[in-house]
Parts: C-alpha cells; structure tokens; sequence
C-alpha cells in the first residue's frame, strides 16, 4: 500500500449492539488488513471528499441508518459505494440489502468481503483509482493546433470530459507556438549528434523543448497534444526530442493533435507516474499474437537508453530510438467520449532499429492473442499507448 494513498474508514452500527465489543471486533479486523486508513467511526462529515470513502458495516440492522445517510452521502459524492464487511453479527446480510437497495435506485455499489488478503489488496486497487481520479479533476490540457488531417476518427466530446473526469480542454492556435519558438533563445546543445544533419538539427529542437515548456506553463497545463507535422513545413525540425523530455519530466506531451491518445496517456500518469508509449501497429499476426509498434519519440524515463536520429517519414530534425526493458508491458486506449476501451497484457519481447520504420519499435507479444482481432475490427483510431507492467486490473477500474 502506498503510504500516502488516502482511504478513510466511516462506521454504520445499529444501536442494538455493545459498543465495547463491537469495538474490540473493529480493531481486530482492520488490523489485519494491515493498510494505512482514518477511522471516522459514525462522522460522515466529509465523506468522499479526498482519497477512497469506505463504510464499514459493522451489524445487521443498520438498513434503515444507511437510507436515512443517503441523500448527505449523495451530495457529497458520486463514487460508487463501497461496503466492508467482516461477516460478524449479520454484517454480511444488511450489506447485501443495502447493495440491493442501491441498485434498485440505480447506484452502484460493491460489498467488500473475504481473506484478510482479498480485502487488502481490493481496498489498494480501489485506493489507487480514486487517488488517480482525484488528479484528474480540474487537470488543463492542451490541444495545440487541430488534430492531425489524418486522424478522421479520433474525435472527443468536451463537456463528457468535463463532468466525469473534471478534465478542461485548452485549444491554443499553432501561431502561439511558433511565436513562443521565435522567443525562445538558443542553448547550449548537451546531446551527442551522431551525424552532422542532427548536429545541425538539436539547437531548433531544443528550442521547440523551451518554447512548449513557456506555454504550459502559461496556460496552466498538465499535458498537451501537439499537431506536431506542422513543424516540418514551418521550422524544418520534429517536436519528438521535446516530448520525449517532457513527458519524462511528469507532463504528458502526445503527438498529431491526437486528443483521445492524449487522456489515455493522461489516466496513465494519474494512476501509474509515467505517460506510456504513443505509438501505432506496424503490424499484426493474428495467428500468433505478436505485434510490432512503433513511433518517433518515446518518454526518456521509460527506456533504459536512447539514441538520436532524424524524423522517419520526413527524414529531417531529431527522432528517438528508445530501448525499454523487455518484460510485462499494457497495451490501453480511451475513445474520446469515455464509451469505450481497449486494454491488453503482453511482454516486449524486444526493440529493434529496423531503418523503414518510425524510430522506436516494440515488438510485442500479446498474452492472449484472440485481441489481436480488435485492431481488425473496431479499434480505437490507430494510436494507443504502452506502458510497462501489467496494470489491467487497475485500468478496468477506473471505468
């Protein structure tokens, strides 16, 4: 359990009961769940309003406290409810008539029962998750210029966003940008070029880095999408070294104005600290489950080393070509209006640096290769991000 995940524990006891020993069960119980939570007993003052709200119900008998707890506990929250339960004195029963009588007025709920371990380790999931949608709310991201021409499918819906994740989009004009560039002075090149034409290229660059650092700064963003072709008719140079560093530095930076790529990566860095991969299949086998994906920057705190190179379909400014570690990794994408999403385990089973590619290339090996049939039949755009580890347990979660 992470330390500083918040879960705050509110009691629901029926009168009826001896406190003393109703007590002495409490401490026992949530004791050996062994997580770190708040007792709040019977205040529910500031139910929902941080970390994970559970109600521990601790006896029968408390159906009618819960009813009459529901329009205080609605108002300060609209998370599902979750319901712990040790099983002692029919605590069990009224937490099944109380999920059935949330469901019957179209709430959701969950009772939370079994192993000391089980409920551990559930209670760390659900921690996390609301941990994750707490730093989502209110987050400012950017759309700098229009999504690429291509990107036919990848719409979104602003005010969907707005509401169920707290989420407030910022078109800023591809014009800002340029005269951000334009301000920004050159700096000292720390990079090794491996040839002269990036050489040549890395001071541009860096000043693309310094001029999207000033405009998410000034607008307030955590993250932004940037319509990034634009730059090779207007600079003659790539944003790929600029997003690889600042979505290391923890702001999420997505390509080709790609909006729903951008909250997959957003949602990513809520729940796991790092923005995962933005790339699009090269190819598929369906036979045997191994995909090849691919892209021109990649984070630099997800690769375990990276060299330099220039962009694959222009053939000018800086690329990455980043190694990751091979092992467990997550294939996620969120469509635009939160309808739909797409969540596979696999292993990187290696990178490789073939020249008719985009830069960074992962070879995949999908644990269930039956998904594969996803990507031939209804995908979500091309576009979909890859992170390290298995996290399909705690991306099922947060929808």
């Amino acid at each position: 359990m992470n330390m500083d995940t918040k879960i705050s524990i509110y009691t629901l006891t029926s009168e009826l009961h001896d406190e003393a020993t109703v007590t002495a069960v409490t401490q026992e119980f949530l004791n050996s769940l062994q997580i770190a939570y708040t007792l709040k007993e019977n205040d529910y003052a500031d139910y929902g309003r941080q970390g994970l709200s559970v109600i521990y119900v601790r006896t029968g008998g408390t159906e009618g406290i819960f009813r009459r707890l529901l329009p205080l506990l609605r108002k300060q929250s609209h998370a599902p409810f979750y319901l712990l339960t040790s099983g002692k004195s029919n605590s069990l029963a009224a937490s099944m008539e109380i999920l059935s009588f949330l469901q019957q007025n179209s709430l959701e709920g969950e009772i939370i029962h079994g192993s000391a371990e089980y409920i551990s380790h559930r209670l760390n999931v659900l921690a996390r998750v609301a941990e994750a949608k707490q730093k989502l709310k209110g987050c400012r991201l950017g759309i700098i210029g229009q999504p690429s021409d291509w990107l036919i499918s990848s719409t979104f819906k602003p005010e969907i966003l707005r509401e169920h994740l707290g989420i407030e989009l910022v078109e800023i004009p591809m014009a800002e940008l340029l005269q951000a560039i334009d301000n920004t002075p050159e700096t000292t090149v720390l990079e090794d070029a491996p040839s002269e034409a990036i050489r040549k290229a890395l001071p541009m660059a860096n000043r693309i880095y310094g001029a999207l650092r000033s405009i998410v700064n000034g607008h307030r963003l955590q993250g932004f999408t940037l319509r990034c072709f634009d730059l090779l008719t207007t600079v003659r140079n790539t944003g790929c070294l600029a997003l690889a560093r600042l979505n290391s530095e923890g702001i999420v930076a997505g390509c080709e104005g790609d909006v729903p790529a951008m909250l997959s990566m957003q949602v990513v860095q809520s729940l796991l600290g790092v923005s995962g991969f933005q790339a699009n299949p090269a190819s598929i086998n369906p036979e045997s489950g191994e995909m090849l994906f691919a892209h021109c920057t990649i984070p630099l705190n997800m690769v375990t080393r990276y060299e330099l190179d220039t962009h694959f379909e222009s053939g000018i400014g800086v690329g990455i070509r980043g190694y990751m570690q091979e092992g467990p990794v997550t294939i996620f994408k969120l469509a635009g209006d939160l309808s739909r999403n797409f969540i596979a385990e696999g292993m990187l089973m290696r990178n490789q640096s073939k020249p008719d590619l985009c830069r960074t290339q992962q070879v995949i090996q999908l644990a269930d290769k039956q998904q594969t049939a996803y990507f031939f039949t209804h995908p979500i755009g091309n576009h979909h991000i890859i992170l390290p580890g298995h996290h399909r347990e705690l991306l099922e979660n947060m929808f």
